[in-house]
């Protein structure tokens, strides 16, 4: 059987620093990593993890369960959160929830089973879950779900970022401003909450909130999005502004506009919220809420490593800092 000493002689280096490198701990150049990791690979050495789980009582894996992997906003938050959790010396293994309950509550039993050392869970219809005081396993959520308290929680600046989003079309002279979002408007979600935004900015501006300037989308995607500026283009009504729900509608919504012939900014200006790498490359470019993702994946990985060394410390609540990206889609 291979060992760890005989990868670092091959390597060259010592054994700690063959340790390093397969435990993704930082501190090791990448030259010598590359090193080793080409020595593991001609040697055939292979991870004793049942061994290394039994001495340390961890596996230095952390899973991330999302709705959707193929989303561009949740796939630039797993970059992160990787990045962030490979800093710290642990690696992430990410599971796709499907936004359905059972998909969630699988994704916890499958990070018990597989003895991970927590979980980040991005919750859309997970909402009866025990929290730490009655359960040992370190989980973090991400999403807009009111979790009461029972787990430590990182989310978006929902309400503050919409209301952003919406001061600035007024200060653009928009005034018949509407908003594409999803048809959930009840319960707390990310729906409810951003809408909830829209409606208090309104208020504050002295602008009415004219119901025929709701749009209800049959789903986030781009395609959703052109269907709904199809519907809003036809729809004779005098809009100047749209605040979309995510970046991912507004992007459809571009396309659709386009396709009825009004120009953005020109004829209506148009907002999103996330600010995924595709807002910025967009024609025009997509002004956009940027809640701070680093920030987030930074907070919900070491909110984990805090809970798998003191599981029983109080549970914390977290929003993200935010700033609107002012691009041409406003101006």
């Amino acid at each position: 059987m291979v060992t760890m000493t005989d990868v670092a002689r091959l390597a060259g280096v010592s054994k700690m620093t063959v340790s390093n490198v397969v435990n993704n701990r930082p501190g090791v150049s990448e030259p010598v990593r590359r090193r080793v990791l080409e020595a593991i690979r001609q040697s055939g050495y292979r991870v004793n993890v049942s061994a290394r789980t039994l001495k340390s009582g961890r596996t230095g894996v952390i899973g991330l369960a999302v709705p959707d992997i193929d989303s561009p906003y949740f796939g630039h938050l797993a970059v992160h959160v990787i990045d962030e959790a490979r800093r710290r010396g642990f690696h992430v293994v990410v599971e796709q929830t499907g936004a359905a309950a059972a998909g969630e509550a699988g994704a916890i039993a499958h990070s018990r089973t597989l003895h991970f050392d927590g979980l980040i869970l991005s919750a859309v219809e997970l909402d009866r879950l025990e929290g730490p005081a009655d359960a040992d396993y370190p989980i973090v959520m991400l999403g807009e779900q009111d979790f009461g308290g029972r787990f430590d929680h990182v989310a978006m600046p929902n309400e503050d970022g919409t209301a952003a989003a919406v001061a600035h079309l007024a200060d653009r002279g928009c005034r018949r401003i509407a908003i594409v979002t999803g048809g959930a408007l009840e319960g707390v979600n990310v729906v409810t909450r951003r809408y909830r935004g829209y409606r208090a900015a309104l208020a504050e501006r002295g602008l009415d909130l004219d119901p025929p300037l709701l749009f209800v989308l049959d789903g986030m995607s781009m395609e959703a999005g052109r269907a709904v500026a199809h519907r809003l283009a036809d729809s004779g009504q005098e809009i100047d502004g749209v605040v979309a729900v995510t970046d991912t509608v507004a992007l459809g919504i571009l396309r659709g506009l386009a396709d009825r012939g009004l120009r953005v900014p020109d004829d209506v200006r148009l907002v999103g919220f996330d600010d995924i790498p595709e807002a910025a490359y967009a024609v025009p470019s997509l002004s956009t809420v940027a809640p701070d993702h680093r920030w987030m994946a930074a907070k919900a990985v070491e909110l984990v490593v805090e809970r798998v060394l003191a599981p029983q410390r109080p549970t914390g609540q977290y929003v993200a800092p935010f700033r609107l990206m002012i691009r041409e889609s406003t101006r």
